[in-house]
């Protein structure tokens, strides 16, 4: 946190201070929603919750470090009371982006976005002290927390930035807006709320609108819809992707017999062979963007070469690739489940399985996709049909029944997981594997697998 005054912070939310909160005691760590992250210093704010209520918790907050709270009515604790704890969150997150001096940096796209934003991150710390988005915190609550942990030696703001909306973006640009904005790509997650992909793009496309003149876009050139965005904004515009046109792209992939890509990183008259540790060939078009979003910041090519070739996906359900003991490698990418992503992750499957060993797939339904659910669950079912797994345990209801019925009447060994509702789910995925397999896990998060993956990937499992 770039520190500030209690009372700063009630002037910059309209907020009064209580509980003899002290208005010269500075804030000095950052904006804090869940009682187990408090830091000393740190502000707690008090969110209300399905089950618990954050005003419940003001009292231990500040007994175990936090200066005061943020709170919609008073409490036994020293508090900033305002009429909306959320508002105020990102009132505060933007006191202290006004006072950064550093780069700020946009990341959205449909899929990818936090895959790539570790990549980007292994490159931009070899330039100076980064500060970017943990895990996926990228909605309006999670992205006030990511900004107010920006200090004043920090030399980057990396944003990852989610919608599901129009405006959304508009709202995250209010609180900290970029001078460098990277649109990965428009697909169909949350299509079922947004309704086309069209109006996906304008929601994607506010990040854009939102730069000033002297900033830069850096966009999918492979992707109509993003590259259309240069249209939006007065800013430069840097192009990544696979096709000729693209000022950053990529030559000679392939994939190592671990299921690792590696490619030829063009930029300009500039060369370099790039072995990614991360794995899954998608993971390619998530590396060009950082690489495109790196230039964009002026940071030269052989630390961008140098930070790709280093860098891991840290954020976990993301192509987390385990192999236990007995050879079962287990691919856990369960965070989430884009039609896109699975299809990516069915590859990465075939990618690392080979001609040589089995694959088991555990694949749960798809969520919000509206009136294209049916179609790309079809998709789906006919990739698996393609690949042609030893297993297949599929969770869901209508769409996943549809799906096995394709499968099973194409000769594959497919079936509705918890058949048996004394069998947990776990305990049907072991049944099936055999030493020597490869099995990937993929649902919506919603499902709880990223769970069931970490568990299978224990050495405990075997």
């Amino acid at each position: 946190m770039i520190p500030f005054s209690l009372a700063a912070a009630a002037l910059a939310t309209e907020g009064r201070l209580s509980g003899g909160a002290d208005p010269d005691s500075l804030i000095t760590g950052p904006l804090v929603f869940d009682s187990r992250d408090i830091t000393p210093g740190s502000l707690f704010c008090c969110l209300p919750g399905k089950s618990v209520d954050g005003h419940d918790f003001a009292v231990q907050a500040v007994a175990t470090g936090a200066i005061a709270v943020l709170a919609s009515r008073p409490v036994d604790a020293p508090a900033i009371v305002v009429p909306d704890v959320l508002g105020a969150m990102g009132q505060i997150a933007a006191r202290v982006a006004s006072e950064f001096t550093g780069t700020v940096i946009g990341l959205t796209g449909s899929a990818g976005k936090t895959s790539t934003k570790d990549l980007l991150t292994s490159i931009l710390e070899l330039d100076g002290p980064t500060v970017a988005t943990p895990r996926s915190f990228n909605n309006e609550i999670g992205f006030p927390v990511t900004v107010s942990r920006v200090e004043a030696g920090s030399r980057y703001l990396l944003l990852e930035m989610g919608a599901r909306g129009l405006g959304h973006i508009d709202s995250l640009c209010d609180i900290a807006r970029p001078t460098i904005s990277t649109v990965l790509g428009v697909g169909s997650a949350h299509i079922g709320e947004f309704g086309s992909r069209e109006v996906t793009a304008q929601a994607k496309a506010e990040i854009v609108r939102a730069l000033p003149a002297h900033g830069t876009a850096v966009l999918n050139g492979d992707d109509p819809l993003v590259a259309a965005m240069a249209g939006a904004t007065d800013a430069a515009v840097i192009t990544f992707g696979f096709g000729e046109l693209c000022d950053i792209r990529a030559e000679q992939v392939g994939v190592q017999h671990d299921g690792r890509p590696h490619f030829v990183l063009v930029n300009g008259k500039d060369r370099r062979r790039i072995e990614l540790r991360v794995h899954g060939r998608h993971n390619v078009l998530n590396a060009l963007a950082a690489a495109a979003t790196a230039t964009a910041a002026g940071i030269p090519a052989d630390r961008i070469a140098q930070g790709l070739r280093q860098a891991e996906i840290s954020s976990g359900g993301r192509m987390e690739v385990t192999t236990r003991p007995d050879g079962v490698t287990v691919i856990n990418d369960a965070f989430n489940a884009s039609p896109e992503s699975v299809l990516a992750a069915l590859a990465a499957l075939g990618d690392i399985a080979g001609a040589t060993r089995r694959k088991v797939a555990v694949l749960g339904e798809m969520a919000e996709l509206g009136e294209e659910a049916a179609d790309w669950h079809d998709q789906v079912a006919e990739h698996v049909v393609r690949l042609r797994p030893a297993e297949v345990l599929g969770i869901g209801s209508i769409h996943m029944e549809r799906m096995l019925t394709v499968m099973t009447d194409a000769g594959l060994k497919a079936s509705r997981s918890a058949v048996d509702p004394e069998v947990p789910l776990i305990e049907e995925i072991r049944r099936v594997l055999r030493p020597g397999d490869v099995v990937l896990i993929k649902g919506a998060n919603s499902l709880g697998l990223e769970a069931v993956a970490r568990e299978l990937a224990a050495p405990s499992a075997v």
